[in-house]
């Protein structure tokens, strides 16, 4: 994962595994709603773009095999 900041925008890179690991937890911490757990909406609100913006790029979501995938990705990105 590395951090790009150019004028006033910040942009993460993700490998294609951290994108998938990342996408899977927001996708369920999505679905949870909590909102309790949140000061504002607007923190909501990022965390639901950020998944949009994954979903739109991670179609191994919609694969049949995707928990294997996943699994994968996990053991990639895990310490």
């Amino acid at each position: 994962m590395n951090l790009v900041e150019e004028n006033d925008k910040i942009s993460f890179i993700l490998s294609r595994e951290e994108a998938i690991v990342l996408f899977d937890w927001l996708s369920r911490f999505n679905e949870m709603g909590k909102s309790e757990m949140f000061h504002d909406q607007s923190e909501e609100r990022v965390l639901w773009d950020m998944e949009s913006l994954l979903e739109r790029t991670i179609t191994e979501a919609f694969y049949s095999n995707y928990s294997e995938i996943l699994s994968k990705a996990r053991e990639k990105v895990r310490d």
